[in-house]
């Protein structure tokens, strides 16, 4: 195995939680007097981590099947076609973020975390029950799947808290 393909290969999915990071980072030191970091880092993780890392995901499953089941070290299946489609779900939950109010996006991370922490208990069972180490089943995807809807769940939760009891309703515009 050539290391510096499996090195890009396994840690290329971190740029959907790495670039995100940068752009809500940047967001926050000039953001508007009044405006919760919380919102801010909610409305970029969701479009940038969950919208664009699945609309990746659903693209390259559609677009090369074959290709993502070696990178992940699974058989090829019909079912690749099922996983582009629940990808394509999340990333219409992950740009609806950018105009949702908290409840919804806590919705969003919910969803999310059913399908993305069950491909990661998938992952870590096919790592230890059958030796799998191939790229796309350890490191970066699987640090994907574990981290965006648990940042997702908790600066939702965040900003519910915030807001108070009857306010966490309303959708605040995206800026």
């Amino acid at each position: 195995m050539d290391t510096l393909p499996y090195a890009v290969q396994t840690t290329f999915p971190l740029l959907f939680m790495l670039v995100p990071a940068l752009g809500a980072l940047l967001s926050c030191r000039h953001r508007a007097p009044g405006r919760p970091a919380a919102e801010i880092w909610q409305r970029w993780w969701a479009v940038g981590a969950l919208g664009i890392g699945s609309l990746w995901i659903t693209l390259a499953f559609l677009a090369v099947p074959d290709a993502m089941a070696d990178t992940i070290g699974f058989a090829h299946s019909p079912f690749q076609f099922e996983i582009a489609f629940a990808n394509l779900g999340l990333a219409v939950l992950g740009f609806r973020g950018a105009s949702a109010s908290p409840r919804e996006r806590l919705t969003s991370g919910l969803a999310a975390a059913v399908f993305l922490w069950g491909a990661a208990i998938g992952h870590v069972y096919q790592w230890f029950a059958n030796g799998d180490h191939a790229a796309g089943n350890t490191g970066g995807i699987l640090a994907n799947d574990l981290l965006i809807p648990a940042v997702m769940i908790a600066l939702a939760a965040r900003d519910i808290r915030r807001a108070g009891p009857g306010r966490s309703h309303a959708a605040r515009p995206a800026v």
